[in-house]
């Protein structure tokens, strides 16, 4: 079912798209006016959306100065991945056994997807393939308070990019990365639950990965 989408919703997503296009940077004060101007809309909707990002964590309400984008310390990155893992690992096991074949293979079809979208250097489409491969399963769980706070958690790392000293280098990252969707895709199939869950929550979401510049 079609879900409508609020004036704050809109201001959200747009904002989030900025966000992982790098047209916002951390430390950087949101300009609420050219956001208006750029959507054609009143200010209320633009506040709402920015107060929430804030109570996300996504960005801070400075005194005197307004909304600014927040950039995550290693430990904290590293505590969010952590419980991510935990959270992520058993909504993998909830959604298991009701994904349907049809589910499996649109994770396919991603996985591939995000192959050439690593080959052809697209990081920003390689972002939107990976978040679809993860909502497949995700929504399947069954349990809407576990999928808000991952939703939500998962949305600290907006700010995160793709700048490795050399593109090489990002490519080799996210290669390896989509071979764990791989191997997480093989573990759905088999009904595998305990080791998709300890896989997802000990080797995707490794807390050592966090200082990674690359969403995973």
């Amino acid at each position: 079912m079609y879900k409508f989408q609020s004036l704050k919703d809109h201001v959200y997503d747009y904002i989030a798209d900025q966000i992982l296009k790098g047209n916002l940077l951390p430390d950087e004060k949101i300009n609420e006016n050219k956001i208006c101007q750029e959507l054609n809309i009143s200010r209320t909707p633009v506040r709402e959306a920015l107060i929430q990002l804030s109570s996300e964590n996504v960005l801070e309400n400075v005194p005197r100065k307004g909304f600014v984008l927040r950039k995550l310390d290693s430990k904290e990155a590293a505590e969010i991945y952590a419980v991510v893992g935990v959270l992520d690992g058993y909504a993998a096991v909830l959604a298991c056994n009701r994904l349907s074949e049809k589910t499996l293979k649109d994770m396919e079809f991603y996985i591939e997807s995000m192959d050439v979208a690593i080959n052809a250097g697209n990081y920003e489409m390689y972002y939107k393939q990976q978040e679809i491969f993860h909502q497949l399963y995700l929504v399947e769980c069954g349990n809407d308070i576990l999928i808000d706070s991952l939703l939500k958690l998962k949305n600290k790392f907006m700010t995160k990019n793709y700048d490795l000293p050399h593109m090489e280098d990002a490519k080799t990252v996210l290669y390896d990365t989509n071979n764990e969707h791989k191997e997480m895709l093989k573990l759905f199939q088999n009904h595998k639950t305990a080791e998709l869950e300890a896989y997802i929550r000990e080797v995707h979401w490794d807390p050592s990965k966090s200082d990674t510049e690359v969403t995973i």
